[in-house]
């Protein structure tokens, strides 16, 4: 076995509109890079080669809490050098943290002669993104280790995750420079949903899915619509109408907050139409004197992987 590897983990759309905490969609960039050796000491050591002044214990930084996850399920004694360098801006909405920690435990396993399974992988990982938001959520963690389309049926009493194809889709993101944090975010989520609109949100979510494994873009834009959580998220991120209005008149399937935000994401039929949608997602920050960065690639195929093995 490799004494150390280098691994590639994906940025991730989370909710996709009406799937709250529940369908997730890997992009094929940004990603965080992550290297992880193998030492004969316990426990794990961490070094950001990023300027976003991150922490380096491990029992709060998202992918040392993972890699102790994981370590907890191994028998024999054995401990990690980590480093990270992270191409995923932390807050942004399209799953910094969870790339993080999805990059350790994958790394982590190819150490160990691939000895978990991607949902072990997926429980560990889960560890790492409660420390980012509070919680255990999958929502970014299933794409980045599956890849492609996830849904998240449960996470108890025990993980079931879906891993299903997406069709050929280009992804254009926008990325305003101003925080949204996952927990300010929860706290102006409604606590009840008037039945009616639970139905129309039930209904899209079968549409959505049903859109992906046909490669019907006419129906996934028509189900992307969210009616419960991005109403009462919309003041968080001033510009989010009017990007959605130039995103559709440029050509777009259709897409919404990423996550809790501030990202926003639309869906594409084709490179040239995401990269016209991610100029005019753009545009709308640039008149609000709002810094932006936008990001356009087609979705990822493949969760984290493995670029690099070293001896």
């Amino acid at each position: 076995m490799p004494d150390s590897v280098l691994v590639h983990s994906p940025a991730t759309l989370s909710n996709l509109g009406c799937g709250f905490d529940v369908f997730g969609l890997a992009l094929a960039e940004p990603y965080d890079t992550i290297r992880l050796t193998r030492r004969a000491a316990p426990g794990v050591s961490i070094r950001h080669l990023d300027p976003y002044n991150l922490p380096t214990d491990p029992t709060r930084n998202v992918a040392g809490v993972a890699l102790l996850a994981l370590l907890k399920a191994v028998p024999e004694t054995l401990g990690f050098d980590l480093e990270i360098t992270k191409g995923i801006k932390p807050g942004s909405g399209v799953g910094s943290s969870a790339a993080s920690a999805v990059g350790a435990v994958v790394a982590a396993n190819a150490l160990l002669g691939n000895r978990f399974s991607k949902m072990e992988l997926v429980d560990f990982a889960m560890e790492g993104e409660a420390v980012a938001s509070g919680a255990r959520h999958a929502d970014n963690i299933a794409p980045a280790i599956f890849g492609g389309f996830t849904v998240v049926r449960a996470l108890e009493p025990a993980l079931d995750i879906l891993a299903l194809p997406a069709p050929p889709l280009w992804v254009a993101v926008v990325h305003p420079q101003i925080e949204v944090k996952t927990s300010d975010s929860r706290k102006v989520l409604p606590t009840t949903v008037p039945l009616g609109l639970a139905v129309r949100q039930w209904a899209n979510v079968a549409g959505l899915t049903a859109g992906f494994l046909t490669a019907d873009y006419e129906l996934i834009g028509r189900s992307l619509a969210d009616y419960i959580v991005e109403p009462a998220r919309l003041p968080l991120i001033p510009g989010l109408a009017e990007a959605r209005t130039r995103a559709l008149a440029a050509g777009a399937i259709g897409g919404g907050i990423s996550g809790s935000g501030p990202s926003i994401f639309m869906l594409n039929k084709t490179e040239e139409t995401a990269q016209a949608v991610g100029t005019a997602l753009g545009s709308v920050f640039a008149e609000l004197g709002i810094a932006f960065n936008v990001y356009v690639g087609p979705v990822g195929t493949t969760g984290a992987y493995v670029v690099e093995v070293g001896e």
